[in-house]
Parts: C-alpha cells; sequence; structure tokens
C-alpha cells in the first residue's frame, strides 16, 4: 500500500510539472499526451490487473513486461528527439554566429592578438643577466 502512495505522489508531481511548462499552440498535443500518460500510469498503479488484461490483449504475457517495452519505445523516441534537436539548436546558433560576424565591421582592438616579445629580447631571461 506504501508503494501506490508514493507512485501515486510521483506521478502526481510529474502531472505538475507537466502542467507548469509553458506551452505554445504546438506543444499543446505534447501536454495532453504528458498528462494521459500520467493518468495511465495512476490507473495502472491503483488497477495493475488492467495492465495484464491490455498485455494479453496485444499478445504480450505479462502486465509488465508491456509496461518495459512501451516506458523502452518512449525512451529511445525521446533520446533520438533530444538529440536531433541539439544537432538542430547546435547548426542555428553556428549560423547565427556567422550572420553576426559578417555583420560587424572590423573594428581596431577587436580581437587583436597581442604582438610577442622580440626574439632576444630580456622578456623571461631574468632581466637581462647575462649567461656564461
Amino acid at each position: 500500500m506504501i508503494i501506490k502512495v508514493l507512485l501515486i505522489t510521483a506521478a502526481l508531481g510529474v502531472a505538475l510539472l507537466v502542467l507548469r511548462e509553458k506551452a505554445g499552440q504546438r506543444e499543446a498535443s505534447r501536454r495532453a499526451a504528458g498528462l494521459l500518460l500520467v493518468l495511465a500510469g495512476i490507473v495502472a498503479v491503483l488497477w495493475p490487473e488492467l495492465t495484464t488484461t491490455a498485455a494479453n490483449a496485444v499478445g504480450v504475457g505479462r502486465g509488465t513486461d508491456l509496461v518495459l517495452y512501451l516506458l523502452v519505445t518512449v525512451f529511445a523516441y525521446t533520446t533520438l528527439a533530444t538529440a536531433q534537436r541539439i544537432h538542430r539548436l547546435q547548426h542555428d546558433i553556428t549560423v547565427l554566429t556567422r550572420e553576426l560576424a559578417l555583420s560587424r565591421p572590423a573594428r581596431p582592438g577587436d580581437g587583436e592578438v597581442p604582438a610577442r616579445a622580440e626574439t632576444g629580447s630580456a622578456v623571461g631571461t631574468g632581466s637581462g643577466q647575462e649567461h656564461p
């Protein structure tokens, strides 16, 4: 019984995070899917025999196996979608950086490398002391 309370509390916490996230028109479907997933999780915790019934309906032996398969699928999708989004953002940053660099004229003193010390100077030789 304690595990059910903990799992339902965790699911409600996830629901709060889903609702708290600012969502535009495009994100409304993701928010609805997230809330449906939370609701399905709460139903599965309260009535675990329903997962076995659903698993048998689709040809899986146990409800826990079905839940595992679904979680692995969702994890793989989320991982790939996140990787693609990161790649797209990196590309966008590169394009914006190039456009910004080309739109600003170079000014004296911007990004110039300091002049190097001449060869044979007293820099780094112990203030000009002679060596035998």
